[in-house]
């Protein structure tokens, strides 16, 4: 079995994302899966698990205000309130998606007086007194995106919020956000095995002089220990990725495939398949930062590995020829939620 890679600690390498004045970690925390989202999670072990993520190097907290209906946004205050590192951390924070009380999804709002609302609550979970980068999760499409963002400028105007960012949107909708106000950046699923970025979102952002975070770059954790997402789906734990079609009957059987593929190619250097996957993503460009979904510290420590996972033109073209760019089987959402991405629709 292949030894996962590890770094030194301290040595975290930094990028910038658009013009956020200070450089950022090159990988972000992705906090949601300490909130439910994919199964039960030890909140003892998640405590660790940013603390751990704050020693090591890493700045960028990842959160929504709707992750366990804002359990997510407390416990990293909680975390944050009990750390010497509390200034090092930079705090991304979605809003703007509505659930009932069994934790639907209902809708999303991001007018102007709910974007104020939103952010209020939002500090006093987190325990600051400002948000760094502020994005409304979905476009809400009873709300022009220059409305959005014109609450959110305000917000920065009044010192709640430092920068703008986005999440799932198209190119049409970067450029009418970013003529209101200037974008940090835009946080959307990026990995391997999606890249519908490539066409024309991601030569927007490098226009405009917008950085990437880059969600979902495990694939939600599809392309890790082929036994564990084999079994995922009929688990019978609660985890939405077993509504995910890429989790789905032959869809998965097609996807664990090319995950072998990737898995062959990482054995040759002597890591994880996981930590190929998050070097991919790194070696794509400088101006992304891949968010690493870590629930304990052993998971963390994996993948902060990948950072020291050098890439050939030779294993670049290695992995493109295993898993070529449409090759995954199945949608990254079931249709309804793929019908909610601005970034999948063609303006």
């Amino acid at each position: 079995m292949t030894t996962a890679l590890q770094t030194p600690q301290n040595t975290m390498p930094h990028r910038t994302l658009g013009r956020v004045a200070e450089p950022v970690s090159a990988l972000g925390l992705g906090c949601m899966g300490m909130s439910g989202m994919y199964g039960p999670a030890d909140e003892s072990e998640s405590l660790a698990t940013i603390e751990a993520a704050l020693e090591a190097g890493i700045t960028l907290l990842d959160t929504g205000d709707f992750y366990g209906m804002g359990h997510n946004e407390m416990l990293i205050g909680k975390a944050l309130a009990s750390s010497s590192l509390r200034d090092k951390a930079m705090l991304s924070v979605k809003f703007g998606a509505l659930r009932d009380p069994k934790g639907n999804f209902v809708g999303y709002d991001a007018r102007p007086e709910a974007v104020k609302n939103f952010v209020s609550y939002s500090l006093k979970r987190l325990g600051v007194d400002c948000i760094d980068i502020y994005r409304p999760a979905r476009v809400d499409p009873n709300v022009p995106i220059e409305e959005t963002v014109g609450a959110i400028a305000d917000l920065i105007q009044a010192g709640h919020v430092r920068y703008l960012g986005l999440s799932e949107v198209s190119a049409d909708t970067i450029r009418r956000a970013h003529g209101v106000h200037p974008v940090v950046d835009l946080q959307i699923e990026y990995s391997v095995m999606t890249r519908s970025v490539e066409a024309d979102i991601l030569p927007t952002l490098r226009e405009l002089g917008i950085g990437m975070t880059a969600y979902g770059v495990l694939s939600r954790g599809l392309i890790s220990n082929t036994t564990q997402s084999a079994t995922l789906a009929s688990s019978g734990q609660p985890d939405f990725r077993a509504n995910l079609p890429r989790f789905q009957g032959e869809n998965l059987k097609h996807n664990l495939a090319l995950v072998d593929a990737l898995a062959a190619i990482a054995e040759t250097k002597g890591a994880s398949v996981a930590q190929l996957a998050i070097a991919w993503v790194l070696a794509q460009g400088n101006d992304i930062v891949p968010l690493i979904g870590a629930r304990r510290r052993d998971r963390l420590t994996e993948a902060i590995g990948a950072l020291v996972l050098s890439l050939t033109s030779t294993d670049l073209a290695q992995i493109e020829a295993a898993v070529p760019p449409t090759a995954a089987a199945g949608d990254r959402y079931p249709a309804a939620q793929m019908a909610h991405l601005d970034s999948e629709r063609r303006h």
